[in-house]
């Protein structure tokens, strides 16, 4: 063999051994978020590349539906908000099973039984207040008082998938739609997500929203007159779910991101970007309160799955939207 042919063969393998392979990541998370979420998962694959579109929740699911229609599925991973969406791509049967997920220490309520989405944090939706100009309430129906009229953030499930899991818990609730009926009544008009009603309360802009608490949180910490409560009558919460589509032509690198979320590390990343860890043994971040200090309020997902379109267009009647 001659050097020419021994050094185009060694040159070949090195870059065989160092060829990068592309996934594509739809998610909810905050830009800045899901950038460091990609950075931390390429630190330890390398060879793996990230792309990655962000966007609400509800909006990815639309594009995401155009895309199936269409029969040009892009994302190979998602991570999102809420296990509605998700449970409407299983029963499309577009989802992939990942059976060996890692989830043996996790609490089987924060996965899918089917082993097609796992949870990756715990996400609460309370109530945010800006400390200059309102008081803390104690309950839902607090809010709803002539004195708050035109003067809370409110996100919309059209566009939030937390906030679609939040009107699903508290229309299971006592608390009904007699809440969204009375925010209605105040003027108050749901739009966008998390991000425009942590903006307003922390600005002044609104006194009080409803607002997941780790933007509450985030905010407080930065600086902002801003506080979270935990109402008496209990908190929505969401588990950001990640799962791989079944149309993925990168099956094992898809793995190896659900598997990077559901490790340690990514477990202490969750909780250093503000979220509560789901994983036994992984400290939250401080001063967040506890979740068995909560009450909270679930729904049945396979039933909300069945009632979605009604519920979210009753939802728009409300607000005539």
């Amino acid at each position: 063999m001659t050097r020419l042919t021994l050094t185009l063969a060694a040159s070949l393998l090195a870059s065989t051994a160092y060829a990068e392979t592309t996934i594509t990541l739809y998610t909810s998370q905050a830009p800045e978020q899901a950038q460091q979420t990609v950075d931390a998962f390429e630190a330890v694959h390398p060879d793996i590349k990230v792309e990655w579109t962000r966007n609400g929740t509800s909006a990815l699911m639309n594009v995401l539906r155009a895309e199936i229609e269409a029969g040009q599925v892009q994302p190979d991973v998602l991570l999102v908000a809420d296990v509605i969406n998700l449970g409407e791509l299983k029963a499309g049967g577009h989802l992939m099973a990942y059976p060996e997920a890692p989830v043996g220490a996790y609490d089987a309520a924060t996965y899918d039984p089917d082993m097609t989405f796992f949870g990756t944090k715990a996400l609460t939706t309370g109530i945010a207040y800006n400390t200059d100009i309102a008081e803390p309430v104690s309950k839902w129906m607090d809010l709803i008082k002539e004195e708050n009229r035109g003067q809370i953030g409110v996100p919309s499930p059209l566009y939030s998938g937390a906030a679609l899991n939040h009107l699903h818990a508290m229309i299971a609730s006592d608390i009904g739609w007699q809440f969204y009926e009375g925010l209605n009544d105040l003027d108050i008009v749901p739009e966008g997500g998390n991000g425009p009603a942590t903006k307003a309360v922390a600005s002044g802009m609104a006194k009080y929203a409803i607002i997941v608490d780790s933007n509450a949180l985030n905010a407080k910490a930065s600086g902002s007159p801003v506080d979270y409560i935990v109402p008496e009558d209990g908190v929505s919460f969401i588990t950001e779910p990640a799962a791989i589509m079944s149309t993925t032509e990168h099956a094992d690198e898809a793995r190896l991101f659900i598997d990077f979320l559901l490790s340690e590390d990514g477990q202490k990343l969750a909780a250093s970007q503000g979220y509560l860890p789901i994983l036994p043994g992984v400290a939250g971040p401080e001063g967040y309160p506890a979740l068995e200090d909560m009450t909270l309020l679930g729904y049945d997902a396979d039933e909300a799955v069945k009632t979605n379109d009604a519920v979210t267009a009753k939802f728009a009647d409300i607000f005539g939207l």
